[in-house]
């Protein structure tokens, strides 16, 4: 069954012959390579471009290496880095005329000095090149700077509640309810047992993910990162720092020696790899950025869940990691938000501070959007939009709850919309 990935290919199609090197980048497992060379290869046939002037090649591909005159059986898979000079043989030969080639490059990690090799190709007027890669560095956000400021990225995420509903046999309720538990990663939207999904998510993010940051950046102490990983997955969408964290390892783990340092160096490497997520606090009065505490979001639910072995399946703290997915996924940058006041408590000038869950910035445009599972009454209602009163502007304010709703209005212009038809509804917010 093929995913539709539509977000992603009009990306490519935008991007098409723009001088940059179209890098695709993203958590393992997400569905680069198919997005690469399957659905971006088939909308270039299917645009008219000759088959003779796409040149696919993937450097895991034992069949692919031995083009270049390769077997499996005489290298080290782990270790082995094709190189350059065989590959741009290869290449050379397949440029046979002046016309655009269209070079689509997987696992590119795999061919030694990638970056200088794709640099040189950049040069050529004739040729338009997308890579993906998939080893440590090629999955940290630093990969663009290898390319001197000619890389253009496309970030892949899972599967968004909209690309993983068009797959899944069963009403929207169902969807839902599958897709909080398991994620969007695509292998495991498209299996159907309980035990498949639960097997390969706590397989994948132990012997995959983590292995990358360890090998990556030679850590000593397997268990550390592993142990952060399960503090964290534990206290999705609650403010934390790295001082809070380390008191959580002294009280839950009894680990004496772990530093906050150490605590928010490991966090950048799970960032770096996108495994999660930081959210920052932003004062909107004050306009400025207040860098701790922050809260943390997984990029795939699903690895969250697995991690803490399917047992907190918090419904409030899922919904809001799913919102903040959304919104990424449809191109916001986002923040958690503060807005601070001054009022008199017994006489006394005290401050109090009202969160709101997301701003959501792209561009000059601007939402507030609050997380509320539940509604009942009017009091709680209340609650939750009491911090839009103390916010000025005119930006549009929304609250997301659980239940089926379409969009509505009070009094004060605030919307409130149903979880799954904020997800189904690309433009919902305008």
């Amino acid at each position: 069954m093929e995913i539709s990935r539509d977000l992603y290919l009009n990306k490519l199609i935008l991007r098409k012959n723009n001088g940059f090197i179209k890098i695709i980048t993203g958590i393992r497992r997400c569905g680069k390579s198919y997005l690469l060379n399957t659905i971006f290869y088939k909308h270039l046939l299917q645009s008219g471009v000759d088959s003779n002037h796409i040149i696919r090649f993937a450097f895991d591909d034992s069949d692919d290496l031995k083009l270049l005159g390769i077997h499996i059986d005489d290298i080290n898979q782990e270790k082995y880095k094709v190189p350059p000079s065989i590959f741009m043989d290869f290449i050379s030969k397949k440029i046979n005329d002046h016309e655009q080639f269209y070079i689509l490059l997987d696992e590119v990690q795999k061919l030694e000095n990638f970056e200088l090799v794709l640099n040189t190709y950049l040069r050529k007027h004739n040729l338009d090149i997308y890579v993906t890669g998939s080893n440590s560095k090629f999955l940290s956000s630093d990969i663009i700077t290898e390319f001197r400021g000619r890389g253009d990225e496309i970030h892949v995420f899972p599967l968004s509640f909209s690309e993983f509903i068009n797959v899944y046999q069963g009403s929207k309720d169902e969807a839902f309810n599958e897709y909080s538990i398991y994620g969007g990663l695509p292998a495991c939207a498209l299996m159907t047992t309980d035990e498949q999904k639960t097997s390969y998510l706590k397989t994948q993010m132990e012997n995959v993910y983590l292995r990358d940051i360890i090998e990556r950046y030679n850590l000593k102490d397997d268990n550390l990162i592993s142990e952060l990983t399960d503090i964290i997955a534990s206290g999705i969408s609650c403010l934390t720092n790295p001082l809070k964290l380390s008191n959580t390892f002294k009280t839950i783990k009894k680990e004496n020696n772990i530093a906050p340092y150490t605590i928010d160096k490991y966090i950048k490497y799970l960032a770096e790899s996108y495994i999660i997520s930081k959210a920052i606090r932003y004062d909107i009065k004050r306009k400025k950025y207040i860098e701790t505490p922050f809260k943390i979001y997984f990029e795939d639910i699903g690895l969250r869940n697995a991690r803490i072995e399917f047992r907190q399946i918090e419904q409030t703290h899922i919904m809001e990691n799913i919102i903040f997915n959304e919104l990424r996924y449809r191109g916001f940058d986002v923040d958690v938000g503060v807005v601070e006041i001054r009022k008199m408590n017994q006489n006394k000038q005290i401050r109090a501070q009202y969160e709101i869950d997301f701003i959501a910035n792209l561009g000059s445009k601007r939402f507030y959007i609050q997380s509320a599972y539940e509604i009942p009454n009017q009091e709680k209602w209340k609650q939750e939009t009491k911090s839009f009163d103390k916010i000025k502007d005119s930006f549009k304010k929304i609250v997301i709850v659980k239940d089926t709703k379409k969009a509505t209005y009070d009094e004060n212009g605030y919307m409130i919309i149903g979880i799954k038809e904020f997800l189904l509804d690309p433009n919902i917010l305008y």
